[in-house]
């Protein structure tokens, strides 16, 4: 006990974490199963019999993103009671776990609507598992900065965090969309999607990075709005607005650094024409880093 409160932790704060990571686990592991369930294989079998690849960065990318959301429902403070505590994470988690595989969904019924995802994935295109995996972690960025912004165990605060995750879906779809028309007209309008089922890593890695500095930059467009889960117009208003906004604002930064930093370099025939999947993965990197300095800016 003594050493315990040397390091500020209660015995109950313990007690709680021990709550809270011990159902952090339970859904992490029933994660792993829900990829296989939902493409209707064996988990097991796929990862450690066939070495399918794509399906392990895929799950892989599930895994993470729920570690990640969860991490906006532990507060690491003590709950009234271990029900109440035990309540709340399950809850978060499962509506955490719900959000992300029903992101994905629309992730692949929208914005990947030119691709079967999961018998691509199963045939090991690592494209498609690369994407996937970033959508899914993508989702998660957001759906914890809702959380983090959201308060209580109401109905309506599952509204109001519904309501964000809406707006954030269609924001990769836009971003997606926007990808794909500037990708058309650099390749006499061929598709970004046909590309990805063809199996272009580079590519692959390059939307990843796209889609995963757009959550960041989502993140902080939460700062802007004040938490009221009533006002479910205003909500809608507001997140759409600053998600815009955000974005636009780091189409145009990346734009230019990456012009700085990959300067003399033409990034249109070393990722798309050459497959350079290293030049993509520094266009990952630029885009990640501006859109964390972008959201540090707007904290």
């Amino acid at each position: 006990m003594t050493f315990l409160t040397d390091f500020g932790l209660t015995l109950d704060l313990a007690i709680i974490l021990a709550i809270d990571i011990t159902i952090a686990v339970v859904l992490l592991a029933l994660m792993r199963y829900l990829q296989g369930w939902s493409v209707r294989v064996n988990s097991r079998a796929e990862l450690a019999e066939r070495d399918n690849f794509a399906f392990g960065v895929s799950t892989a990318g599930a895994v993470l993103a729920l570690g990640i959301v969860l991490t906006g429902a532990i507060t690491g403070e003590a709950a009234n009671s271990y029900a109440m505590e035990a309540i709340g994470m399950t809850f978060y988690g499962v509506f955490g776990l719900v959000l992300i595989k029903f992101g994905r969904f629309l992730h692949d019924k929208v914005a990947l609507n030119e691709v079967d995802k999961n018998s691509q994935i199963v045939n090991g295109n690592m494209s498609i598992a690369i994407v996937d995996a970033a959508a899914a972690i993508a989702t998660a960025i957001i759906i914890r900065s809702v959380l983090m912004w959201a308060e209580d165990i109401t109905l309506d605060t599952f509204i109001a965090i519904f309501t964000a995750f809406l707006i954030s879906q269609l924001m990769l779809v836009i971003l997606t969309r926007f990808r794909e028309h500037q990708y058309a007209k650099r390749n006499q309008g061929d598709s970004m999607q046909k590309a990805l089922e063809q199996g272009q890593v580079a590519i692959a890695v390059r939307h990843s990075g796209y889609m995963i500095a757009m959550a960041f930059t989502f993140n902080a467009a939460s700062h802007f709005i004040i938490y009221d889960p009533s006002a479910y117009f205003m909500n809608i208003v507001g997140w759409l607005t600053f998600s815009i906004i955000m974005l636009i604002a780091l189409s145009v930064l990346l734009a230019v650094v990456k012009k700085l930093v990959l300067a003399q370099i033409n990034l249109t025939d070393e990722v798309e024409k050459q497959h350079n999947v290293g030049v993509a993965a520094v266009e990952l990197a630029i885009s990640v880093s501006i859109a964390l300095i972008l959201a540090a800016l707007m904290a």
